[in-house]
């Protein structure tokens, strides 16, 4: 187990370069001079355009910049935005927000999917499970803004049961409403896996020899068929948790939530490399580890899972 967690850390050192890189590389090579855009329309000083470019690195080549950015980063500075704040406090302000976000989105998810994905596979082809299928369908077609503004319209505005934007007072109640959406947003696929999976673990031997030693139902589905029925759909959830870290862009700008998603992409938009990069590597930090955690579930959830060492 040791040996095979140690591999996997280690997994993370080319997959942070190889991204870093990638992302740093996209941004530079954006068109547009992101210092002259800070002036707007008024030409800015030649001195002082030169000094701030200077400043950030800009008149070295790619690959100094990136060595500049790395060894920042090493250091525990993840840069400077060109609006003259610490990208670090820009991350330590906006990531907790997204975080209860996708944490709220993905147990609202989780739990729709086991529920309605289980129930549909102990009633295949009846009326659950037709009505739950034809549901699911309509979420996967239906885009995530459009479900937003739904949400937002009737139960915001016309019910009153939540508020209609986030803003500065984001606390748990106040992001249910979005963490609603991308949940909906998700559940169709997890659900289908869970029905599927279920479906097909009631078809093994050994529950039929687990019935036949005269377990009762209640007890067969949730230790027997359920629990060794949820690696597909817990690793769906591992890979919708980095979705949401980082695509939940379109959600958070409708409900008006102070994440990351709104910050990454004004960032883009003002080509602020350090921002970008900084907020990436953290991304893909977390991905790593969710994904290294859900491998270690694995092996709960069945025990004929064994680690390599």
């Amino acid at each position: 187990m040791a040996t095979y967690i140690l591999r996997r850390i280690l997994q993370v050192i080319p997959v942070f370069f190889g991204a870093t890189l990638l992302i740093y590389f996209m941004v530079f090579a954006m068109p547009g001079d992101p210092i002259a855009a800070l002036f707007g329309d008024r030409p800015p000083n030649p001195a002082l355009l030169a000094q701030i470019r200077a400043q950030y690195h800009l008149d070295d080549p790619f690959i100094v910049q990136y060595f500049y950015y790395i060894i920042g980063v090493f250091q525990g500075d993840l840069g400077v935005s060109y609006s003259g704040q610490q990208v670090s406090e820009v991350l330590a302000r906006t990531f907790p927000v997204t975080l209860r976000l996708a944490v709220m989105a993905i147990a609202i998810e989780l739990i729709l999917a086991i529920v309605i994905g289980t129930i549909s596979a102990l009633r295949k082809g009846k009326f659950f499970d037709n009505t739950s299928l034809v549901v699911a369908l309509t979420f996967v077609g239906v885009p995530v803004f459009v479900l937003a503004f739904l949400a937002q319209y009737f139960l915001a505005i016309q019910l009153g049961w939540f508020r209609a934007t986030v803003g500065a007072q984001n606390g748990w109640f106040d992001l249910l409403l979005p963490a609603i959406v991308l949940g909906i947003s998700l559940y169709a696929t997890s659900m289908r896996l869970t029905r599927a999976s279920v479906i097909d673990t009631l078809n093994q031997d050994w529950v039929r020899t687990a019935y036949s030693k005269g377990l009762s139902r209640r007890r067969v589905i949730p230790v027997h068929v359920l629990r060794n029925s949820l690696i597909p759909t817990i690793t769906n959830t591992a890979t919708n948790f980095g979705v949401l870290l980082v695509g939940a862009t379109v959600t958070e700008g409708i409900f008006n939530v102070p994440g990351v998603g709104n910050t990454l992409y004004q960032a883009t938009i003002r080509q602020e490399g350090p921002t970008v990069v900084s907020f990436v590597t953290v991304f893909v930090i977390v991905y790593v580890l969710v994904n290294l955690v859900v491998d270690l579930l694995y092996g709960l959830l069945d025990p004929r899972i064994r680690y390599a060492k």
